[in-house]
């Protein structure tokens, strides 16, 4: 198949699989539209938002529409990594013999849903580390490999609400994109309410399986980043780090740390799917404009003095986005 045959293909599929959703989701179409570029560019996703925006919805309904092994995992106080991962359990066999036999944990699937994931502890929201870096997971004295594709979408509350505990830094850092779900606005409560409040439901049906998804995050790396465009990924995501040639002046002054290489990465990645949504193959600065929002707000880490003026991460990149050049100055 030709690069123009897999373009169109890619596009078809991703409309499909769109237009299913879209029969459930009223609005939200950067948050669809975020949450499929994470899928297809084969990263994770955290929704954050108050209660009752439709966080969980979107991922059920991603769910019934791919036909993919799905668990959801209800992040508590008390829960403990083991009851993410799974442990050895006691067996007896028919003649009394007793042995340890593996019990395998609800991340032991395509799609893992880590609902309220900020509602847990520390050490167990660390029990998805390794699971979303290297696909597999260290249980029972075995490395154990997780299926593929695996897709984790959590959710949690805005970490201002009481008995949250914010996600520790390294851990954000694994989710390819930070998406914001807002209040809905008057028109799309008012769909909202008439989807809800009759006897119908929206019938989804399945559009993508696993090999097809796999194969579209094959050919989104074999999309085309031009040297230059890829130098502004990395010119803009060395724009937040405190003290480098590139640094913002908000950068400077409020920011304790920027992106890790992983945000220049998802630019690059998120752009190559923009790319192939929009029936290009080729990756554009619009592209990586685009996706720096959503990419890069989760891995600024703004110091005290920038929390004590209500300074936010989305101020800081709007500057970035303004004062980062697309093209590099002479002698760089």
């Amino acid at each position: 198949m030709s690069i123009e045959e897999s373009t169109r293909a890619f596009l078809e599929n991703y409309k499909r699989v769109r237009e299913q959703i879209e029969k459930v989701i009223v609005g939200h179409h950067d948050i669809v539209e975020g949450t499929l570029i994470s899928l297809f560019a084969g990263g994770h996703v955290l929704l954050e938002g108050v209660p009752g925006l439709g966080k969980t919805l979107l991922v059920r309904a991603l769910s019934r529409v791919l036909d993919l092994s799905f668990s959801r995992i209800q992040f508590t106080p008390d829960l403990m990594p083991a009851d993410i991962l799974g442990t050895n359990i006691v067996m007896e066999t028919s003649d009394g013999r007793k042995h340890f036999e593996f019990q395998r944990g609800p991340i032991f699937a395509h799609m893992v849903l880590a609902d309220e994931i900020n509602r847990a502890t520390p050490k167990t929201q660390s029990a998805l580390l390794e699971a979303m870096q290297e696909q597999n997971v260290t249980a029972g004295g075995m490395m154990r490999p997780l299926d593929k594709p695996f897709f984790v979408l959590a959710t949690q509350n805005p970490i201002d609400q009481e008995g949250t505990y914010p996600l520790p830094e390294a851990q954000v850092d694994r989710f390819f994109f930070k998406l914001i779900v807002t209040y809905p606005l008057e028109s799309e409560l008012m769909e909202v309410l008439r989807r809800t409040t009759q006897e119908s439901a929206p019938v989804l049906d399945k559009a993508l399986d696993g090999p097809a998804i796999l194969s579209m995050q094959t050919l989104v790396r074999q999309i085309v980043a031009a040297t230059h465009v890829m130098n502004y990924a990395a010119r803009l995501t060395m724009a937040s780090h405190p003290g480098s040639p590139y640094a913002t002046d908000l950068a400077n002054r409020f920011l304790r740390f920027g992106s890790s290489p992983r945000g220049a990465q998802t630019l690059i990645l998120a752009a190559k799917v923009l790319a192939l949504v929009d029936g290009r193959y080729n990756v554009s600065f619009d592209d990586i404009r685009k996706a720096a929002r959503p990419a890069l707000r989760h891995r600024l880490l703004i110091n005290f003095e920038g929390e004590a003026e209500g300074i936010t991460s989305e101020k800081i990149i709007e500057e970035m986005l303004a004062k980062t050049p697309t093209e590099a100055k002479t002698g760089s």
